[in-house]
């Protein structure tokens, strides 16, 4: 999916949930629909609501009663088995739960005879649940929502560029030492890296997701950034790039941390943001597992 990030600043570019929830509603309360819960998104985003975009409602009824909200960052059937047997009929996604950017099954061959598709809508029927995406504008809020739901999880608020939320000056590191950090914090399986492991480095650029190859090398232009921790790129573009600068003797370098675990932090902070202003529905973070298998010698992500 591509992060919707500003090209200005672009450069930049399982467990259980953490135990925090909302309190249940009073049985004097009103009941809130999907749609309400969303309007008080739209409402306290801070950023004007304009189509199109692809922060929509996916499947269900959106004048469905919500007794719980799971917030995720992909909606897989995992994710959906989970929220259902909580009692969580609202999952607010931030990827796709249709395997297309735009959730649209017809880019499948068979369209919507596919059976993994099939069964996937008749979980969702079955359990009377309501997805909607929260994509563009949780990226296009002020400071990026997932940007900041990262820099949260590892703790690199006093490392982050105030002229530029992508950028951050740390401690001297290598790249290998970096790429471990990250795994831990970020609980991504299997960082992959593109350049020198060794080389040292204190200057990063972060973009997470897939911002594509022009953002990503648009970081890698800067004279000062030595690496980039990115989410996921095409092995053509970015990589076969980082890895011709290092041939060159550039000081340059890729970490890619897989598309959840470069995201999945934004979207805990998500779940935290929407229990300060949506206060009678539990909201629970249900992590999306990493897809990746690690070797079979590594520690496990969570």
């Amino acid at each position: 999916m591509k992060t919707a990030i500003s090209a200005a600043v672009i450069f930049l570019v399982a467990c259980s949930a953490r135990g925090q929830t909302s309190q249940a509603p009073a049985k004097s309360e009103k009941i809130l629909t999907a749609n309400e819960v969303i309007e008080q998104i739209k409402t306290h985003v801070g950023v004007p609501w304009k189509e199109p975009t692809v922060d929509t409602f996916k499947a269900g009824d959106p004048q469905t009663g919500v007794t719980g909200i799971a917030v995720t960052m992909m909606a897989t059937l995992d994710v959906l088995q989970r929220a259902a047997t909580n009692g969580q009929n609202l999952v607010i996604t931030h990827e796709p739960t249709f395997y297309d950017h735009m959730d649209n099954p017809g880019q499948l061959p068979q369209g919507e005879d596919d059976a993994v598709l099939k069964q996937k809508r008749e979980f969702i029927a079955e359990h009377h649940l309501v997805i909607w995406r929260f994509h563009d504008y949780w990226h296009r809020r002020k400071p990026d929502g997932v940007e900041e739901g990262n820099v949260h999880a590892l703790g690199w608020e006093k490392y982050q560029d105030p002229a530029n939320q992508y950028l951050f000056t740390i401690p001297e590191t290598t790249v290998a030492k970096l790429a471990e950090d990250l795994r831990v914090k970020l609980h991504a399986a299997v960082p992959r890296i593109a350049g020198d492991r060794e080389m040292k480095v204190t200057r990063v650029a972060f973009s997470p997701g897939s911002a594509g190859f022009r953002r990503e090398t648009g970081a890698l232009e800067m004279p000062d950034v030595q690496v980039l921790v990115a989410g996921e790129t095409h092995e053509w573009e970015t990589v076969e790039y980082v890895t011709d600068a290092h041939t060159e003797g550039r000081a340059k370098a890729l970490i890619l941390l897989g598309h959840i675990a470069s995201e999945q932090a934004g979207m805990e902070g998500c779940a935290r943001w929407l229990r300060t202003f949506i206060t009678t529905v539990p909201i629970e973070f249900v992590p999306t597992a990493d897809m990746w298998t690690p070797p079979a010698n590594a520690k496990p992500a969570r």
